[in-house]
């Protein structure tokens, strides 16, 4: 099977996905406990009150039809009306979703760089001091709450240091790359500290092979052995985990979000779940699942990229 067959193959296969996921968290919404009516009509919540709201906002149709409605909206690009801030859902998620989009970015790009640097280091010190301290501390990366974390960040870099902003997100550019360096640094840490352990282990067990001892053997210098020959067979399996762990990513951005105050995807669902505002928490489910989906069948297609040998079948 060629590319072009696989991805048209995957496509169809988000569909079925994508409807899996709309079928969940609607009924995961809907069978929560609580009145979304109640809840915002707050202190004038009288009986008529409720059942007026409730026909207003279509709560008091069969969950089938408001399913249908919800779904025929989602094809037809439409998300329907936040019921707590009375504004197109689309609008609200399309203004946030660049702003999660590029905290995950940013938090990639620090895993990558934080799993290169000391993933290679590890491996190469094997044994050492250096591995075992290297190991350690990303271990504890690794078991500690991406909360905490972030709160620790906060006290020790921007509180006691004043090396960083405690929380917002800016207004330019490069105020949005400062404020957003302490989440993306929380979540890549995390992700780093998975993926060090996988980097390093790969690049132990490869370099045993028989092409890289026949390299060495060539005179090849060893930096050279490393990166052409270790490290680009070696990282395949990295690749894969860094592709799995962006759903978790997504999930630990929008939990960041609201510890460092950032607009984005994360603080809106916080506020949409506690205010019971269905549309615009379904709608960013969705938009969620959809971008993992999307992003998990790029690293798939990366892997002929990286190994010529890889096909797909």
């Amino acid at each position: 099977m060629g590319r072009a067959a696989y991805i048209r193959r995957r496509l169809v296969l988000t569909v079925f996905v994508l409807f899996g996921v709309t079928v969940i968290i609607f009924g995961m919404v809907h069978f929560l406990p609580g009145d979304p009516a109640t809840t915002l009509l707050g202190d004038r919540a009288t009986q008529q009150n409720i059942a007026d709201l409730r026909e207003q906002l279509g709560l008091n149709r069969p969950l089938p039809e408001q399913y249908w409605l919800f779904v025929s909206g989602l094809v037809e690009g439409q998300m329907g009306t936040s019921m707590q801030y009375h504004q197109p859902v689309r609008d609200m998620v399309a203004a946030r979703v660049p702003i999660t989009i590029g905290l995950s970015l940013y938090a990639m790009l620090l895993a990558a760089i934080l799993t290169f640097t000391f993933g290679l280091l590890a491996a190469v010190r094997k044994g050492g001091v250096t591995d075992q301290a290297i190991r350690v501390a990303f271990l504890l990366a690794l078991t500690t709450p991406s909360f905490w974390l972030g709160i620790l960040l906060i006290l020790v870099l921007a509180l006691r240091l004043h090396w960083f902003p405690v929380a917002g997100f800016g207004t330019t550019f490069t105020d949005h790359i400062w404020y957003l360096f302490l989440p993306a640094l929380t979540l890549g840490l995390g992700l780093a500290a998975v993926l060090i352990r996988n980097l390093r282990s790969s690049v132990i067990t490869t370099t045993r092979s028989d092409y890289v001892r026949t390299a060495r053997a060539k005179g090849l210098l060893e930096r050279m052995v490393l990166l052409r020959h270790i490290l680009r067979n070696a990282v395949l399996s990295t690749v894969t985990i860094f592709g799995l762990q962006f759903g978790f990513l997504i999930g630990g951005a929008l939990v960041v979000e609201t510890v460092f105050a950032i607009p984005g995807l994360g603080q809106l669902l916080f506020t949409s779940i506690t205010s019971r505002d269905y549309p615009v928490v379904q709608a960013i489910t969705v938009v969620t699942a959809l971008m993992v989906i999307l992003v998990n069948l790029l690293v798939d297609l990366s892997y002929s990229f990286l190994d010529p040998r890889v096909t797909y079948g």
